[in-house]
């Protein structure tokens, strides 16, 4: 089922989520219920807390970002209670987009390697090292588990220049051609 990803301004996009243990309710479910949203959006990635839940889960589908005779470099999987562990190589600047942030994209500039630490949907636990577009796309779903979004990395000159497009977000003066449910602050 497609759920509605939730806006930019909704006050769960900034909290830290909480780890979460196999007995969760209706976990295969959710995760169904989320590749189905990401898959309905167009979108490479998602986090639990785009869809309204403060829990530690996101997961990741860069295989469709490769030509076919290459998809074997990208990755298809969830994770459960990530830690990235550390970070290395030079930070390199990619354009990057947000399901929760429709309509904007700025190049953010993140380390090309990664090691994290996480569960499987069974929980079972792996520590694994990505690089690249991989290392990339965990980076910015596990932001989202963190309390952070790709415009926080921007250049101050850049944030201000999508400001009043972001408020137009928060408002909800904005429609992408997914369901999304946005936060009025009043």
């Amino acid at each position: 089922m497609v759920l509605p990803v939730i806006g930019y301004g909704h006050p769960v996009l900034r909290q830290e989520a909480n780890e979460i243990t196999p007995d969760y309710p209706q976990l295969s479910e959710l995760i169904e219920n989320m590749w189905d949203t990401m898959y309905a959006a167009n979108g490479v990635g998602l986090a639990a807390p785009q869809i309204g839940l403060p829990i530690r889960i996101f997961l990741v589908d860069t295989e469709q970002v490769f030509e076919e005779e290459e998809q074997d470099r990208g990755i298809c999987k969830v994770f459960i209670n990530a830690e990235i562990l550390e970070d290395a190589g030079d930070l390199w600047p990619y354009e990057e987009g947000c399901l929760s942030i429709p309509e904007i994209r700025a190049k953010v500039d993140r380390p090309e390697k990664i090691l994290i630490r996480y569960q499987d949907e069974n929980f079972n636990t792996f520590t694994e090292e990505y690089d690249g577009v991989n290392a990339r796309v965990i980076q910015h779903e596990y932001d989202h588990i963190e309390g952070i979004l790709f415009t926080d990395l921007l250049k101050p000159l850049k944030k201000k220049l999508i400001k009043r497009k972001l408020n137009k977000i928060k408002a909800g003066d904005i429609r992408p051609d997914y369901p999304m449910k946005f936060y009025m602050s009043k």
